[in-house]
């Protein structure tokens, strides 16, 4: 297994693990999801985990001007989980952001407590209130 910095080359593969994960994940790789993903992955700091060609993971964080990385996604393929894979990936992004904080924006909790990771807050979705007249 082969852990390295995403490329645009790599399109397919990703976009092929992405499909195959099910319907959370698949959104991503159909369009109109797709082109707007494509766009993401440009602009996020993106690990694969390969096996030969096929992509068995990914981590898409963001790096944010030196104030952290936040981890966005991450996928292990069910076939590799409980390899530590998805750790290894987001190891990778502390190797190479040493001086910086990595973060984990979660849906999936117990799996990070279950790593050892801290917990460091929580996320709200901010929606605007209705106008009183």
């Amino acid at each position: 297994m082969q852990i390295r910095r995403y490329t645009p080359s790599d399109e397919p593969a990703l976009f092929r693990l992405l499909a195959e994960a099910g319907p959370d994940w698949s959104a991503y790789a159909l369009e109109p999801g797709r082109t707007r993903y494509a766009r993401a992955l440009s602009r996020s700091v993106t690990y694969l985990a390969l096996e030969g060609p096929d992509a068995i993971g990914y981590v898409r964080c963001r790096e944010d001007d030196g104030f952290g990385v936040y981890v966005y996604d991450l996928l292990v393929t069910t076939a590799h989980r409980g390899r530590q894979i998805g750790r290894l990936l987001m190891e990778q992004a502390c190797a190479d952001y040493p001086d910086q904080t990595v973060y984990v924006m979660s849906d999936a909790d117990g799996y990070y407590e279950k790593l050892g990771y801290a917990r460091a807050g929580s996320i709200f979705i901010v929606r605007p209130r209705q106008q009183e007249f």
